[in-house]
């Protein structure tokens, strides 16, 4: 009896584990209706906060196909100003839920998965407001390198709402 309840026990922890990196921050809600085909392809990080494996990196990237299992491929890519060189990290997602809603859980590192919430998106899928889990993930996505000054104030208005501290962003170089 022992036995069996220390692997249900561990059971338990292990798929705590696994899906505690998913969520939404409070007051946060991903968009509806949306459309992945629309999503798909490439945008350009206009503004992040920061974390480390993103860390030095400008001239970043994120490219989106869709997978014949639903899923999507994600090619995330920068370069690191202080190597003097590009990384790559590819990955996969998935939706969360119901494929209508704006809410995926990302996966570079095998069953290990993070929130990718998209919380705002103009109705011409070229600008996008994302966010992790809680208040340290964020990320401003744009379809070109730059971001009208409208949609700018819009996203950080928003961001800045939920309770993110707006002044931290990294606003991503894109002229090599």
């Amino acid at each position: 009896m022992k036995i069996i309840l220390s692997l249900l026990l561990l059971t338990a922890v292990c798929l705590f584990w696994l899906t505690a990196c998913t969520g939404i921050p409070k007051g946060a809600k991903p968009v509806g209706n949306f459309q992945v085909d629309r999503y798909l392809g490439t945008w350009y990080e206009i503004a992040r906060l920061n974390h480390s494996f993103e860390k030095n990196l400008m001239q970043v990237t994120a490219v989106y196909t869709l997978n014949k299992n639903g899923t999507l491929k994600v090619v995330n890519s920068g370069y690191d100003i202080k190597k003097k060189k590009r990384k790559e990290a590819v990955g996969k997602a998935k939706f969360v839920g119901d494929k209508n809603v704006g809410q995926l859980k990302v996966s570079f590192l095998g069953p290990f998965y993070g929130s990718y919430n998209i919380i705002a998106l103009d109705e011409n899928y070229q600008y996008a407001l994302v966010v992790g889990k809680d208040l340290s993930y964020l990320w401003i996505l744009s379809r070109t390198t730059s971001l009208p000054d409208n949609v700018r104030n819009e996203y950080l208005q928003t961001a800045s709402g939920l309770g993110y501290d707006t002044t931290a962003l990294i606003w991503v170089d894109h002229n090599p």
